[in-house]
């Protein structure tokens, strides 16, 4: 099973102050709008994604269809069948978006509570 390009996604109360503490670990923006409360910042293959508002706490993430520098993969996995295997391995999806095709998502949530967002933009 492939899930496409991974980062770690961090709810945070000032994206100004979360922005500033990760470009002294080295980090640069990478994508995202700090217009719309979200920040993805970059060093090396490491990706962190800053969002204010949006959620609380950690959440991992995948991206089907994307390497690690959001560039388009000739062949993946397809969200949708990612979740119907999920699914028939006996996971609970708490919460699903997308059509039949094109961008979709879903979470699933790990046995600590912890949340896995499944996150295809194409």
């Amino acid at each position: 099973m492939q899930l496409g390009a991974f980062s770690i996604s961090l709810g945070v109360k000032d994206l100004g102050k979360s922005r500033a503490f990760y470009e002294k670990l080295g980090f640069s923006s990478f994508g995202g709008d700090e217009a719309h409360n979200f920040l993805i910042m970059k060093n090396g293959d490491t990706l962190i994604g800053l969002f204010q508002g949006m959620f609380e706490g950690p959440m991992l993430t995948f991206n089907p269809g994307w390497d690690q520098n959001a560039q388009n993969l000739d062949a993946f996995t397809d969200v949708r069948d990612l979740k119907a295997q999920l699914k028939s391995a006996g996971l609970e999806v708490t919460q699903e978006a997308g059509d039949a095709e094109g961008p979709g998502s879903f979470v699933v949530v790990d046995p600590d509570g912890y949340p896995v967002l499944i996150d295809q933009h194409r």
